[in-house]
């Protein structure tokens, strides 16, 4: 056999190469993402800078001005303003006590679901994910003879709708921490620590939760801009939280409620910032060879 013959056989036996195709089309470019970032980016700060502008003008001449915030700081107004603090308060209690019963109730119960019932998963899962498939005004309109017997026996103060919030909360809750515990074998975990002589709270304590700390950062912010964000249940049941005193607050004074409008906005960006880099805390970077 001559060497161009054995040559065509070494090219005809030897698999070509392709070049390996990404599994869900083509990646863009870095100049690509950086327009796409660019655009996006713009569509999201056109109305918040023009929202916050709006607050710093003045409704006659359009000129700038800062006395709409001096008024804020007016002993002689602030009884304009103390439905807005008051409301801002009672958001902050209810963020704290919203996530106090995810930490509480639904974070044992995934792990229970986790180790040792796993055949209560599936309802576990379908119980948290109801909540969003219904809308929430059909939620508060049974939430209304529930809360009347609520209110007779704990009254009628603005944390009681914590647990109305809680329902309305549990598919953001969930998902994070079940995509957090999906990638960890935590029943492995959980044994290897109980043949080393550690209890069952002890192994949850000390193995299991510090490895959730990541899915339980995340469903603990996505709770509070949840909370944060909620209007329909408290305007129905005719609770003092920071929506309903914004909606109230934007017909006598609309420039502070612009303004605590765009403070909302941009701490709910920051939460989702955070959210967005929680994956990241605690990686080791890999060093390069």
């Amino acid at each position: 056999m001559t060497t161009a013959a054995a040559a065509r056989v070494a090219d005809t036996v030897r698999p070509s190469r392709r070049p390996r195709r990404s599994r869900f089309g083509a990646v863009p470019s870095r100049a690509t993402g950086a327009v796409v970032l660019v655009v996006i980016g713009t569509l999201f700060a056109v109305p918040i800078v023009a929202l916050g502008w709006f607050s710093f003008t003045t409704a006659s001449t359009g000129a700038f001005t800062l006395s709409h915030y001096a008024a804020l700081l007016d002993p002689a107004q602030s009884s304009n303003y103390s439905d807005l603090f008051a409301g801002i308060g009672n958001s902050l209690v209810l963020a704290v006590i919203v996530v106090a019963i995810i930490l509480v109730l639904l974070l044992p119960a995934m792990l229970l679901a986790e180790l040792r019932f796993p055949r209560v998963h599936r309802f576990l899962e379908f119980v948290c994910l109801i909540p969003i498939t219904v809308p929430t005004i059909v939620l508060v309109v049974g939430f209304v003879p529930v809360y009347q017997v609520v209110q007779s026996v704990l009254g009628s103060d603005p944390w009681t709708l914590s647990f109305a919030i809680g329902v309305i909360v549990l598919p953001y809750a969930y998902r994070p921490i079940q995509a957090n515990i999906g990638v960890l074998n935590l029943t492995t975990l959980t044994e290897a620590a109980r043949s080393l002589g550690a209890s069952w709270l002890v192994a949850v304590w000390r193995v299991v939760l510090p490895n959730l700390r990541r899915g339980l950062l995340s469903a603990c912010l996505l709770t509070i801009s949840v909370v944060l964000g909620e209007f329909t249940i408290a305007n129905f049941l005719g609770q003092n939280t920071f929506q309903t005193a914004l909606l109230l607050l934007q017909q006598t004074d609309p420039y502070v409620s612009a303004f605590f409008a765009v403070v909302s906005l941009l701490f709910v960006f920051v939460l989702l910032v955070v959210i967005s880099t929680a994956g990241s805390i605690g990686r080791p970077r890999r060093k390069k060879s």
